[in-house]
């Protein structure tokens, strides 16, 4: 029964994120001799190799994805598709039916992990092949955020639901609040919803329904009780995986240029802001986030993506900017090693929008957290980093529009990098500990051998 190898299909949602969290996962099972067969968009290809460890286990399977009117030629993943057309990206998720069945069908695997692909439980049981939910969110985040079929209103939204551990710090904002209403009604009733569409909420409550098990990447230590929200909400038994630490890097040529301008600085004095490969911040807030990084003082690398208003970066940066940071401030557009930059002496605090597998990258290094969540579960992860755990602070912001200032960046740095403040003390003393925690001997295997246990028993 132990030895059992087992075989996997992967098929995550567009979204860098999401294939990048399942490939961590996929590394440890390969790891121990089970078989992956990895679907992604044609294009992600080159993103994803290089964290192939077990190029003989793992196999990609390049999947087209069909074009739906409306979306951009050879758009592929939500980086390519502004976010309130993405349900015209759900819906291209939702004519690759076809191909999955055929994959299935030839593979004949023991489980298939999907995310959004919420119809994948049902093509699966035709084969008696088992599907687990690998979810790319926190137990937290879907706790809160999962509202049922209707959206629940800004107020209600601002509060947890019932039910929801007691002892939480998280609530949502009003301007986040906000945010996720309007998500929840997305591609209800839209002109071009197609006639077999479902709303957003519609697609994630089916996706946790019709599993075998949902699995999370976290631990018990960190989430148990959200964990077990979750598992008394959907009533599938819920399977941790642990970290699921991301694996060391490669470097390549493009990054070495990075770490030796890296290399100028004393340790852990740079700033390095990170907003992940969908957000596109308004010109304004772009503008006060960069001048909220010069006025810290401190060196700092940011890779962002233009403001929704600017074509460049260059047109977006504030007058005289340029001039002022010569020699010790970037601000690049293109995409950045984040993995590698993290792990580099010289960085001493991160400064990031709370994307899940950012937040993983950043425990196991040692650089500060300062949290500017801006869509989503990111509100979810902020609360639980800066508020549960105390482990980051939040940039302050303006509760009707959610909108932040230079000095409230800069405040929120110099909290965390400076070594007087008490409160700044404990948020490092409770990250060296979480980080500890994370690296301990041992934990991330005892985690997914367990997983594998857990899944053996679902045959």
């Amino acid at each position: 029964m132990e030895d059992k190898k087992l075989t996997f299909i992967m098929y995550p949602w567009y979204a860098m994120g999401h294939p990048t969290s399942f490939l961590h996962l996929s590394n440890k099972l390969a790891h121990r001799g089970h078989k992956i067969f990895f679907v992604h968009p044609t294009n992600t290809l080159s993103k994803l190799e290089k964290f192939n460890r077990y190029p003989e286990l793992i196999n990609f399977k390049s999947i087209i994805v069909p074009h739906v009117d409306g979306l951009p030629l050879g758009g592929e993943t939500t980086s390519d598709v502004p976010i309130f057309n993405r349900n015209l990206l759900y819906q291209a998720l939702d004519i690759t039916l076809p191909n999955i069945e055929s994959l299935i069908q030839e593979i004949k695997p023991h489980f298939i992990f999907y995310d959004f692909a919420y119809w994948v439980p049902s093509v699966a049981r035709k084969y008696g092949v088992k599907s687990v939910h690998y979810c790319s969110i926190t137990p937290s985040s879907v706790g809160y955020l999962m509202r049922g079929e209707n959206p629940s209103s800004e107020a209600e939204m601002m509060e947890p639901p019932p039910g929801f551990p007691v002892d939480s710090s998280i609530k949502l904002h009003k301007h986040e609040a906000r945010l996720m209403v309007a998500l929840h009604s997305m591609g209800k009733n839209s002109s071009n919803s197609g006639s077999g569409s479902v709303s957003f909420t519609q697609r994630l409550l089916l996706a946790f329904q019709d599993g075998d098990a949902i699995a999370f990447k976290t631990t018990r230590e960190i989430e148990g009780p959200y964990c077990e929200f979750v598992e008394h909400k959907f009533k599938k038994p819920v399977v941790l995986a642990g970290p699921v630490l991301p694996e060391p890097i490669e470097t390549s040529n493009t990054e070495e240029d990075w770490s030796k301008w890296l290399e100028k600085f004393q340790e852990k004095t740079v700033i390095l802001c990170v907003f992940g490969s969908e957000c596109n911040l308004k010109k304004d807030q772009f503008q006060e986030l960069v001048l909220g990084l010069e006025l810290t003082g401190y060196p700092f690398f940011a890779a962002l993506k233009p403001p929704i208003e600017a074509e460049t970066i260059e047109e977006a940066l504030p007058e005289g900017f340029k001039e002022r940071t010569q020699g010790k401030g970037i601000v690049h557009s293109g995409w950045a090693e984040q993995q590698l930059m993290l792990a580099h002496p010289s960085v001493g605090c991160f400064v990031t929008h709370c994307g899940g597998n950012s937040l993983s990258e950043a425990m196991i290094n040692e650089c500060q957290l300062v949290l500017v969540p801006n869509f989503g579960d990111q509100f979810i992860n902020s609360r639980l980093f800066g508020g549960d755990l105390k482990v980051g602070v939040e940039v302050e912001r303006n509760e009707e529009n959610g909108s932040f200032t230079r000095d409230g960046v800069c405040k929120a740095i110099k909290l965390v990098m400076n070594d007087e403040s008490e409160e700044g003390r404990k948020i490092r003393v409770n990250r060296t500990k979480l980080r500890e925690f994370l690296l301990s001997k041992g934990l991330e295997d005892s985690y997914i051998d367990a997983l594998v246990q857990k899944l053996q028993c679902l045959l």
